[in-house]
């Protein structure tokens, strides 16, 4: 192993995270974990630290990151503002799987590396206890996205990430797999009401309890379109995709889903499904691993499960969709973007096709007020 290693999983070494903490100080990157996914974190407040980030995932400039904090001192003295809504938020999800984004001081405490030149900054305050201490110890803010490399499934453990990250950062801080297994929710606030732009463990219907209102932002759920000005500059980029090509089926009938996957499972070779442990004996690939029981479980597998799948050498993966109540939404958005947008939704028990020449939807039934999902070779059409 090229990086420093400390484990951390069945006792708390206050000495090596004071190691990791001095690293952070002199401007290098540690890998630590966090209670949604591990980070790759930096020093917020140095531009150079930062830019290292960049270089060890091989991410966009114009992708900003969010900023790590240990206390609301942290967070007062690099934003413009706490709204009252803001800090009810704060009161109600904190320390926990919660990005804000807030409007920034001008005096660029914070370097425009972070926040991509934009006059915002996400930031959430993590209940981990290692994260906590790193943040504490170091006695900076830190800014960390996920520990992979840019476009790859989120790192839920230090063995799935290993071998693409060790000798990119200085120290790795192995705290076992994380609780959650999902990024974080992030968030902004407009006076009164809650614009979700990344789904997380921290549901719409648990934002909903402290704001007037709370919208899903069309991406979330929507393929970007090229030239679109989006509401986070990281909705343009490809996300959690592992190498192996991916569809995501699913529907609310699930002998309807269970159908379509095993009728899609016999027109290709060699295929592995995801499916919950309710319905994976009626499967009939080979091939096929239990993802959970439940929405929490299978959050908690989903980015290990992809990253293993790479190794199985199958030539597809078909994943059973889980729909968008609750966690489901924030699994269901990174499972169409795992899956590049390939997937299909059975909506009334009909399968919609597109017809490539004339490329409208074909169907019998009018619909009141969406269509949610259309399988195509390439993509997703609305």
């Amino acid at each position: 192993m090229l990086s420093k290693y400390s484990n951390q999983i069945n006792e708390i070494k206050e000495e090596e995270i004071q190691e990791a903490a001095d690293e952070i100080i002199k401007g290098n990157l540690v890998l630590f974990p966090t209670e949604t996914v591990y980070g790759i974190g930096a020093n917020a407040l140095d531009a150079n630290a930062v830019k290292k980030i960049f270089e060890a995932k091989g991410r966009a400039q114009d992708n900003p990151l969010i900023v790590h904090v240990s206390d609301i001192k942290m967070v007062e003295e690099i934003v413009e503002e706490i709204t009252d809504l803001e800090r009810k938020l704060i009161e109600n999800f904190w320390p926990g799987p919660l990005t804000i984004i807030f409007k920034r001081k001008s005096n660029e405490i914070i370097p425009n590396v972070v926040t991509a030149n934009l006059d915002t900054v996400g930031i959430r305050m993590p209940s981990n206890l290692i994260a906590k201490k790193l943040i504490e110890k170091s006695g900076v803010p830190i800014a960390a996205p996920s520990a992979n490399v840019s476009g790859k499934p989120s790192g839920t453990n230090v063995d799935d990430i290993i071998e693409e990250l060790d000798g990119k950062v200085e120290y790795i801080l192995d705290g076992g797999s994380t609780d959650i297994g999902l990024e974080s929710t992030v968030i902004k606030v407009d006076e009164e009401n809650i614009n979700i732009l990344r789904p997380g463990k921290i549901t719409k219907e648990q934002l909903e309890t402290v704001a007037n209102q709370v919208k899903v932002d069309k991406n979330v759920l929507g393929q970007v379109k090229k030239d679109e000005v989006v509401s986070s500059p990281g909705m343009k980029y490809k996300h959690y995709a592992p190498n192996t090509k991916c569809v995501m089926v699913y529907s609310k009938n699930a002998d309807k889903m269970i159908e379509k996957i095993n009728e899609i499972t016999e027109q290709n070779e060699n295929v592995l499904v995801l499916a919950k442990g309710e319905h994976i004996d009626r499967y009939i690939s080979k091939h096929k691993w239990n993802m959970g029981s439940s929405l929490d479980e299978v959050a908690q597998n989903i980015f290990t499960f992809l990253r293993r799948a790479d190794k199985e050498n199958v030539d597809l993966i078909i994943i059973e969709g889980v729909g968008n109540e609750g966690l489901g939404l924030a699994i269901t958005n990174r499972l169409i973007r795992a899956s590049a947008y390939n997937y299909i939704v059975i909506w009334l028990q009909i399968v919609l096709k597109m017809n490539k020449i004339s490329r409208k939807f074909h169907t019998n039934i009018k619909y009141k007020k969406r269509i949610d999902i259309v399988w195509k070779k390439d993509g997703l059409l609305h």
